[in-house]
């Protein structure tokens, strides 16, 4: 049994009262990219998505369709488990918050913080969102004296609830997160935080609701007449799911033991701390806040990194249902394939600041980048090599090995660093590159010419090389076009193992597939 620590990756988990947009599918390729990148480097990894499935949006929509809210949310949690296949995602695990595995840890981790005088009982006198699931204060008022519309209705509420007190722990967090750089990533999101809990008081978070007023929810273990509030549920989800998978870490903390499990089987992992927790900027808060606090409480290593991701636009203008201005990722991906929806997204998109998704811009990265310039380089290789050498590698030559090799370190760096859209730039560096020489080379010209027949080998060993090479560096974005040029290779194995993009590995000898086309020209006036 292998118990090295799993190189640990989550998203956050989607709110199943709604459908999947844009913004769910680039933070899912994200960290799938992330992940197949870490694998590629011989970690092993452990890669965790799912939804969050209790509050009061729940329970209202529920009511109103005439369901249990257990019922609506299996439901929707068939479209979002659906959603993730069609994106591709090499998840290992998908929570629901509805699993007993979740609420056991839930349970567990509300008994122990109880018991260590974490929490505390009081009468609260002020207003609610219902919409958005939160208490506001003066402080949220308009100067007018309303309240935002954002949060829909907001009423007047006096009721008892739980607290967890998170004022006590605001100034030891500036420090960890001042002393710890790489905790949040960006920088400019890291600022924000520290920003906030500089010039604002941390409350105490509530973490209850009265069954009263909220039923759908975990019931609380020491107080059967109260809920957990979602937050403090869903945060825990990355934790469960560790001690679900029996690591003894988190087991031991909570007082748990595999047998606690059986669907998992006795099974014995490493995977706590998470390395990489992918969160899109509206929730940064939550995480850098509320999480590492709840974290000490309990008293568990903290995530490494936090990677806090901006939101999308369309045409310069906030995505909207109600005036149609959206991005189906279903539709593209059925109209143009799955890579080319992976590549736009995180070619567009560096992680950190908001991004805008054109439809020409779609197309435009579509036609000139993947079918021009990867699809056309690895056609013309292949081509070239079955009709001039029946397919048969030439003898190995190194004319464009250092200039590889280069690259391949730069993307090699860009991908340690997060700079996903960076990795792609440089690697299209390469494919550039390679077209240049082949129209510089002209091997065309030199299979006239018998006396050349030397240097047409030449040539034609560093463009079918460097397909390979292109073939792994790109696996971690567009995994089944990386796959296709293998297969297309003649290459039985995967392009999945970042030691493969050392050059030269391509032997004397072998022999390659005929191409087929990686990304089918458009005409685009046809539309």
């Amino acid at each position: 049994m292998d118990m090295s620590k799993s190189i640990y990756l989550t998203t956050a988990i989607d709110y199943v009262n709604g459908h999947p947009h844009l913004g769910h599918a680039y933070e899912k390729i994200l960290t799938d990219a992330i992940a197949r990148f870490a694998h590629s480097c011989g970690n092993p990894v452990f890669f965790l998505t799912g939804v969050d499935e209790h509050g009061q949006k729940v329970q209202q929509t529920a009511e109103k369709r005439a369901l249990s809210p257990l019922a609506y949310c299996d439901e929707l949690a068939v479209v979002w488990s659906q959603f993730i296949e069609k994106l591709g995602i090499c998840n290992n695990d998908y929570v629901r918050t509805t699993q007993p595995r979740h609420q056991k840890v839930v349970s567990a981790i509300l008994n122990k913080l109880y018991k260590e005088g974490h929490f505390y009982k009081e009468s609260y006198r002020g207003f609610y969102s219902a919409k958005e699931e939160t208490f506001l204060t003066e402080k949220d008022r308009l100067p007018d004296g309303s309240f935002d519309p954002m949060y829909g209705e907001v009423t007047e509420l006096i009721e008892d609830n739980y607290y967890f007190k998170l004022g006590e722990h605001q100034q030891w967090l500036i420090e960890y997160i001042e002393s710890h750089p790489d905790f949040i990533y960006p920088e400019s999101r890291k600022n924000e935080v520290l920003g906030f809990l500089k010039k604002e008081k941390l409350e105490d978070l509530c973490i209850t609701r009265p069954v009263s007023r909220l039923s759908w929810g975990i019931p609380l273990p020491f107080d059967s007449e109260f809920v957990t509030y979602v937050w403090f549920d869903a945060l825990i989800n990355y934790m469960s799911i560790a001690a679900a998978h029996g690591d003894l870490q988190i087991l031991k903390l909570l007082d748990l033991t595999p047998e606690d499990f059986p669907e998992n089987g006795q099974e014995q992992m490493e995977i706590w701390p998470p390395d990489f927790q992918v969160i899109g900027k509206d929730i940064v808060k939550f995480h850098a806040v509320y999480w590492p606090i709840m974290l000490k409480a309990i008293g568990a290593p903290f995530p490494k990194r936090l990677i806090v991701h901006g939101w999308w636009q369309k045409n310069n203008q906030k995505m909207s249902k109600s005036t149609g201005n959206t991005v189906d990722p279903i539709a593209v991906i059925n109209e143009w394939g799955l890579d080319a929806f992976r590549y736009y997204v995180l070619r567009e998109l560096e992680v950190g600041p908001d991004g805008n998704w054109t439809d020409s811009g779609f197309e435009t990265r579509y036609q000139v980048e993947l079918a021009n310039g990867l699809g056309n380089l690895v056609n013309r290789s292949l081509s070239m090599l079955n009709r001039y050498r029946d397919g048969i590698v030439p003898a190995k030559n190194d004319e464009l090995k250092n200039e590889t090799e280069i690259i391949v370190q730069n993307t090699f760096k860009s991908y340690q660093d997060i700079k996903i859209q960076g990795a792609l730039i440089k690697i299209w560096e390469l494919i550039y590159r390679a077209n240049q020489y082949v129209d510089q080379t002209a091997p065309f010209k030199l299979a006239k010419q018998p006396e050349q027949a030397q240097r047409l080998d030449e040539v034609l060993y560093n463009l079918v090389e460097i397909c390979r090479i292109l073939a792994v560096i790109l696996w971690p974005i567009i995994p089944e076009t990386a796959e296709k040029i293998y297969s297309q290779l003649g290459l039985n194995t995967q392009p999945d193992l970042w030691s493969e993009s050392f050059w030269g590995k391509l032997t004397p000898g072998h022999k390659v597939n005929k191409p087929m086309p990686l990304f089918p020209r458009r005409d685009l006036n046809k539309k």
